[in-house]
């Protein structure tokens, strides 16, 4: 995937990855409710989708519906390669010492990032 995907995009994603295919008015009920987003407001999140090629559409009758052509964890795995790239040099320790620098680990977080450690030494 090429284009980046806006915030208000990527909420329409998280519905059409949890289930699709979708109409645009079947996302519109799945999208957060305190998004406050009208059926139009949808309908031109997934028509800016559809010009960056990263849903497509089908007809059914007199309606459309919508699915992923990206896989969620795809996307989730260029943006993450994005975010260290540009913030820490390509380099996952800085990102992780950083975080732990500024207490946003909890004792939960540590103990799973052991337990992964753990897991690919094997």
């Amino acid at each position: 995937m090429t284009e980046r995907i806006s915030d208000a995009e990527h909420a329409v994603m998280e519905v059409l990855w949890e289930e699709s295919p979708l109409t645009a008015q079947e996302v519109a009920e799945r999208v957060p409710a305190e998004r406050g987003w009208s059926a139009n407001t949808v309908k031109t999140l997934l028509g800016r989708l559809l010009a960056k090629n990263i849903i497509a559409h089908q007809e059914e009758g007199r309606r459309y519906l919508y699915r992923p052509l990206v896989v969620r964890g795809d996307y989730v795995a260029g943006e993450s390669r994005k975010l260290m790239d540009r913030l820490f040099g390509g380099k996952l320790t800085p990102l992780v010492a950083h975080l732990a620098e500024r207490d946003q680990l909890t004792d939960q977080d540590i103990a799973e990032i052991e337990a992964l450690l753990r897991d690919l030494k094997q």
